[in-house]
């Protein structure tokens, strides 16, 4: 057995570019595979958890009799993604075999959903199991443990001591030079959902460090409409019949301004004070798409309040105003898996929400937000070079914290706008533009302070084949030279990096890791909503059947036109016939219904 060990530990020696082997944390070499924990013994010595992996022997490398015939008859993720993007007669033919969508849905959700550890197991200041790493939920959690301090290098073995420069790094390989746009069609409408989404969830701690989070709730928790405390909530809150506080600015509902809803915002000191509006997120007045969401929400939550009023006229103001924020959750999580994910998969196979299909299953009702899933979102590739309003071209400069586009333009000249201008391709690279690049330095700077384990060892977590060289990463040959150059070795590329730069598949947003590593984050976080819960998913939890309803025919399109005059263009994706050289530009003699 020591022997087999001695030998597993000199293989990596041959990467090792900056000390002797003698004296290293012999965790730092990852000896564990298939999921198996190392643990230190003694100085120098280390023995392998292989507890319920499937695998046994020393390093967790050989597989038991199931684990092998599981391994031979499940397909590649690279195969299972062509059938799902193609072949879409055959998937048309399978959704509507109600018994069928069912399993295979049921199936896609348990299976990425167990890639989740529940409960969590690790954050950024402890890389064991620990009371504090559970209980504590002003952390993030962490899927892999950080690296250890004492290895020689940053990705533990391999590659240089030294990192390159980030801010050379991102100019070099994030910075766009030409617009990429999004080959799926993904539009500005898309960009603005997602920031406007993840923002209830992903609220990061500057102030304690990047490993620390504001969101306690780790989830949907409606705060970027409702607020992130009590006292919050309740200067946003009209106090009768439910609804929430607003204002009527040419016609229009509107959030309210700063001066009937006190709450802190941020605005440049330069924004006269009456056109500080006042949103549940303190960030949602850095632009027009944010303050798009969030006025639609509020006339989405006071529209659901006069249905609840009429239906239930003895309910108080406070019963009326927590189950229509039950009521909007449900829709939002809807959104999200049937036009949202739906869109972003590229999947012809039709997905469902429907919290039932969970309930015979062993599932936790309970979400932590991982440090790697904020890292991981970060997508600001998606953005324009400009914005496109009615015909008007508005530069960043002119875009940021600009009440006035809002409350001039209106919310469906806005969504008609932002749904027919394309958004950019994530993946790949060269992409982001030089306005936000300082967002992407300091991912790259905070993975670092975090000790994120390399790229590589994220793709044997969730199953996928460990990149055997650059080019097999990017796909091409000039940028893998120069990651080599900079990085030694393919083992230490850093993970948000090789996300960003990952060859995108065919036609596609991004790569194969940002599919099947943001998937499992991304499902277990909605289905593990309380609202997904057997106690609580029936019709009473939303006030009855009128209620439920509303949650279980909610679409993007119908919480937009039903808070609107007159229903625009609105969708994830552009129409079909527009057609333009930079993908940024609109063009008359669009129509709503070409998108299918």
């Amino acid at each position: 057995m020591e022997a087999v060990k001695i030998i597993f530990l000199l293989v990596p020696l041959c990467f090792l570019e900056v000390a002797d082997a003698t004296g290293i944390n012999p965790c730092c070499h990852y000896p564990c595979q298939n999921k198996g924990i190392c643990v230190n013994i003694g100085k120098e010595d280390y023995e392998c958890d292989c507890t319920r992996t499937g695998y046994y022997g020393v390093n967790c490398s050989l597989p038991s009799f199931w684990s092998q015939i599981h391994t031979f008859l499940k397909p590649s993720r690279s195969f299972v993604h062509h059938m799902l993007t193609h072949y879409k007669w055959f998937w048309d033919i399978l959704s509507g075999i109600s018994f069928i969508r069912d399993s295979i849905m049921r199936h896609v959700l348990t299976e990425r959903s167990n890639l989740i550890p529940s409960p969590p197991t690790y954050n950024s200041d402890y890389n064991y199991l620990s009371w504090e790493g559970y209980a504590n939920v002003s952390y993030f959690t962490r899927l892999l443990p950080p690296v250890p301090k004492d290895c020689p290098t940053h990705a533990g073995t391999v590659g240089y001591k030294d990192l390159p420069d980030a801010k050379q790094f991102a100019e070099e390989f994030l910075l766009r030079r030409k617009f990429i746009p999004d080959p799926q069609g993904t539009n500005v409408m898309f960009a603005f959902f997602a920031q406007h989404f993840t923002h209830q969830f992903f609220r990061t701690d500057f102030d304690r460090g990047p490993g620390f989070t504001k969101a306690l709730g780790h989830g949907v928790d409606l705060t970027h409409i409702y607020g992130y405390s009590l006292e919050r909530q309740h200067q946003l809150r009209l106090f009768k019949d439910g609804k929430l506080k607003y204002q009527v600015v040419n016609g229009e509902v509107v959030p309210p301004s700063v001066k009937d809803a006190p709450i802190k915002m941020k605005y440049p000191k330069s924004l006269p004070e009456e056109k500080r509006l006042a949103f549940g997120h303190d960030l949602f007045g850095l632009v027009p798409g944010l303050m798009l969401y969030a006025t639609v929400w509020l006339r989405e939550h006071n529209r659901v309040c006069d249905i609840l009023k009429k239906e239930h006229p003895t309910w108080s103001d406070e019963q009326l105003f927590q189950t229509t924020r039950l009521i909007l959750t449900g829709e939002t999580i809807k959104i999200v898996i049937e036009d949202y994910v739906q869109h972003l998969s590229g999947y012809h196979f039709k997905l469902t929400f429907n919290p039932e299909l969970l309930f015979s299953e062993h599932f936790q009702y309970r979400n932590r937000i991982a440090v790697e899933f904020d890292h991981l979102y970060h997508w600001h590739p998606l953005m324009p070079d400009s914005f496109i309003v009615k015909g008007q071209e508005f530069p960043y400069e002119e875009f940021l914290f600009n009440t006035d586009i809002l409350l001039n333009f209106g919310v469906e000249a806005l969504v008609e706008s932002f749904s027919k201008q394309r958004s950019g391709r994530i993946g790949g690279g060269k992409n982001i533009h030089k306005n936000i690049l300082h967002v992407a330095i300091g991912v790259i700077e905070h993975g670092r302070q975090l000790r994120l384990q390399p790229f590589n060892q994220y793709r044997k977590w969730f199953g996928l084949t460990p990149y055997k060289s650059f080019q097999e990463l990017t796909g091409e040959t000039e940028i893998a030279a120069q990651l080599e150059k900079l990085y030694g070795h393919i083992d230490a590329v850093e993970f948000y990096p090789a996300l960003m730069l990952e060859r995108p598949y065919q036609d596609a947003t991004f790569g194969e890791s940002m599919v099947e590593m943001g998937a499992p984050f991304s499902l277990k976080g909605l289905l593990g909503n309380p609202i997904c819960s057997p106690d609580y998913w029936k019709p009473s939890t939303f006030g009855g059947k009128t209620g439920f309803d509303i949650v279980n025919t909610a679409t993007l399109e119908k919480l937009v036109c039903l808070n609107v005059k007159k229903c625009p263009y609105v969708a994830f994706r552009v129409p079909y016939d527009i057609e333009s050289k930079d993908h940024t530009k609109i063009y008359p003699g669009q129509v709503r219904d070409c998108f299918v």
